[in-house]
C-alpha cells in the first residue's frame, strides 16, 4: 500500500489552463469536448458553471452540465490552418501566373512611356546640339579676336619712352633798372644768389 500511495503522490497531474476574456483562471485535463473543467480560486477549484463562455483568445467554451465541456470551439484554430493553406496555394498559382501577366503589363507600360518620351528626347538632342555650335562658334570668335590683337602689337612701333625734363637750371636774369648807378649791397647779394643756385 505504501508504494501505490508513493506512486500516487508522485504521479505528475498535467492540467491545462486558460484565461476567460474576464481574466477568470479556468483548468482542465485537456480542452476538449466531455472534459472536466474546474474554476481556480485561491488554490480551490469549483466546477465551472452552465453557460457560454468566450477566451481571451476569442475561442468559445460552452458547458451544459456543471463542471463538463459539452463543446469547444475549435473551429478558428481550424479556420486559420485552413487560410493559411489556402495562402500558400494562391501564393504559388500567383507565382506561376504572375511572370507572363506582368512581363506584358510591363511591356505596354514601357512603350507607352517611350512613344511619350522619344519626342522629348530628340527635341533635347537638338537643342544640345545648337549649343555644342553656338560654343565652337564663340570659342573662334574669341580666337579671333585674340589673333588680331597679338597682330596689332606686332605692328604697332615700340612707343618712345617718356624721360622726366626737370626744369632747366638757368639762372635768372636780373633786370638791372639801370646800369648807371652803383651797385648796392643787396644788389651784390642777390648776384651771388642767383650764381648758386
Amino acid at each position: 500500500m505504501l508504494s501505490q500511495i508513493k506512486s500516487l503522490l508522485n504521479a505528475k497531474v498535467n492540467l491545462a489552463q486558460m484565461t476567460l476574456d474576464n481574466g477568470t483562471v479556468i483548468e482542465a485535463d485537456e480542452f476538449v469536448a466531455g472534459a472536466n473543467v474546474f474554476i481556480v480560486t485561491d488554490g480551490e477549484k469549483v466546477p465551472l458553471p452552465v453557460g457560454e463562455y468566450t477566451l481571451e483568445d476569442g475561442r468559445k467554451l460552452v458547458v451544459e452540465s456543471e463542471g463538463v465541456i459539452s463543446s469547444f470551439n475549435m473551429e478558428e484554430e481550424e479556420k486559420e490552418e485552413a487560410t493559411e493553406e489556402e495562402k500558400e496555394e494562391l501564393e504559388e498559382t500567383i507565382e506561376v501566373e504572375a511572370p507572363e501577366a506582368v512581363a506584358s503589363e510591363i511591356e505596354e507600360v514601357v512603350e507607352a512611356v517611350v512613344e511619350v518620351i522619344a519626342p522629348v528626347i530628340e527635341e533635347v538632342k537638338e537643342q544640345v546640339e545648337e549649343m555644342k555650335k553656338y560654343m565652337e562658334e564663340k570659342k573662334k570668335e574669341e580666337e579671333m579676336e585674340d589673333e588680331k590683337e597679338t597682330k596689332m602689337s606686332a605692328q604697332e612701333p615700340a612707343s618712345k619712352p617718356i624721360k622726366h625734363s626737370p626744369e632747366s637750371k638757368s639762372t635768372p636774369k636780373l633786370k638791372k633798372l639801370s646800369s648807371r648807378r652803383p651797385m648796392s649791397t643787396l644788389d651784390r647779394v642777390m648776384g651771388k644768389i642767383s650764381k648758386i643756385q
